[in-house]
Formats: structure tokens, C-alpha cells, sequence
């Protein structure tokens, strides 16, 4: 894996306080959080963590309960036009895959002019050109998460928010996948990836927020985190154990 390279307008992000209550229960509490505008940060821990819920807040889909986001300084909502947010199940059209990534274009107002091009490289890089006119909800699981990364990358994000992108598929899946989402990094697209899968974590990310009970309960550099955790709960997570 290559070193992370800063995209032309990459954004800085500043969490603090941020809280987050649904049914009287408390999912996140007191997250405070910085990260720079390039690289992969892994969002790793147990189920039950709160690692969706806090994906869901930095793009803007949430509103916290308390507290404060903040991409280069404008609040999340502000800044979602250069986020993207590609969920565990994607949600695809009734139509090609071509045209499932021609409509995320027009939906932002990316020119006629351009699209081709755009959509030519957006199918290359996903490796699903030769998928360009099938339908694309009869593809197979990672197919499927392929065209939705792909219709995420149409918008041109700086900041591309997956959410367990390969949860349930193949190896070969899988690795087509995390291949796709290097080269995405590698160009300079900065990536936040939600996983339970220690492994794709010390595979893709340079940083690892590790959340525990809706806390962080470590953020450090992805080589320090699996080579020596401060916490018996990443510990735990490591070598695939439980904790209460």
C-alpha cells in the first residue's frame, strides 16, 4: 500500500462532543475526533459499537443529539455535496449499470459533455465496463458493490464513506473490492471505511479509530494499533475474542 497523497480539496474533519440518543438509548457518547484530508481511516469494533451510526453523522444522513461536525470548518450538512456515502446494501436502479451512474451525474449536474468521459473511467477503475448495459440489480453482491462505489466516485467526492463494503461476499469479491478502494486512495480520494474484518483493516488503512460502547477507545496509527493496543478490548478484537 502506498502512502496517502492529500486530494485538490480534500477536507480536514473536527468532531467534539458528539452524542447521539435514539429510543432513549445512547449509541455514541462524547466522541471527539480529528482526522487529516488524506489516507484510509478504518472504523473497526464489535457489533453494537456505533461504527454505522457515527459513518451516518460525518456524512450528514444523522443529525447528533449533541455536539459538532466539521469538514475544513463548514458543519456537515454544508459539506455533503463533496462527501459520498456508499452503504452495506446499495440501493440501485431499475436500469443498466451505465445508467445507474449516468443518473448520480445528472442528480449533481455534472455537464452532458462530460459524462462519457467520466463514465468511461468510473467503469474502467470499478473494473465492470464489460457490466455496462446489464441490469444492474440482477449482478452479483459484489458486482453490485462495485457499481454503487462506482456510482458514489460519478459525484467526484473528496471524501468517499463506505459502510462494511465487503460484509458477506467471496474472497475473489473481496479482493476485487479492496483493490478498487487502494487505487481510489491512492489517487487521492480520502476514504473512511467502517469494518468488522481485522484483517481489511491492517490491509487498507493508515489510522484506526476503534470504537468500544460508543466511545473511541483508540485512534492511533494502523501499524501501532495491531502491533501493540492499548486497550483489552481491541486486544480482544485482534484476535477475534469477545468482551462484555
Amino acid at each position: 500500500m502506498t502512502e496517502p497523497r492529500t486530494a485538490p480539496g480534500g477536507m480536514a474533519l473536527t468532531v467534539r462532543g458528539l452524542c447521539f440518543e435514539t429510543g432513549g438509548v445512547r449509541i455514541l457518547d462524547g466522541i471527539d475526533l480529528d482526522l487529516g484530508p488524506a489516507g484510509c481511516t478504518a472504523i473497526i469494533g464489535f457489533n453494537g459499537a456505533g461504527k454505522s451510526v457515527l459513518l451516518r453523522l460525518l456524512h450528514g444522513l444523522l443529525t447528533p443529539t449533541r455536539g459538532s461536525i466539521h469538514w475544513d470548518g463548514a458543519p456537515a450538512a454544508q459539506a455533503r455535496r463533496k462527501l459520498a456515502l456508499v452503504l452495506q446494501r446499495p440501493v440501485l436502479l431499475r436500469r443498466s449499470v451505465a445508467a445507474n451512474i449516468r443518473y448520480a451525474m445528472a442528480v449533481r449536474g455534472v455537464p452532458r459533455a462530460a459524462c462519457d468521459a467520466r463514465l468511461d473511467k468510473l467503469l474502467a477503475e470499478a473494473r465492470i465496463a464489460h457490466l455496462a448495459t446489464r441490469p444492474a440489480r440482477v449482478l452479483s453482491g459484489g458486482e453490485q458493490r462495485r457499481v454503487a462505489i462506482a456510482q458514489a466516485l460519478a459525484t467526484a467526492p473528496t471524501t468517499l464513506l463506505l459502510d462494511e463494503p465487503t460484509t458477506g461476499l467471496d474472497p475473489a469479491a473481496v479482493i476485487e473490492i479492496e483493490g478498487l478502494i487502494d487505487r481510489i486512495r491512492s489517487e487521492g480520494t480520502r476514504v473512511l471505511l467502517v469494518t468488522q474484518d481485522p484483517g481489511q483493516a491492517r490491509r487498507l488503512a493508515h489510522d484506526i479509530v476503534f470504537l468500544h460502547h460508543g466511545r473511541i477507545a483508540e485512534h492511533t496509527a494502523a501499524a501501532a494499533f495491531f502491533t501493540q493496543p492499548h486497550s483489552e478490548p481491541a486486544r480482544a478484537f485482534i484476535v477475534g475474542n469477545l468482551v462484555p
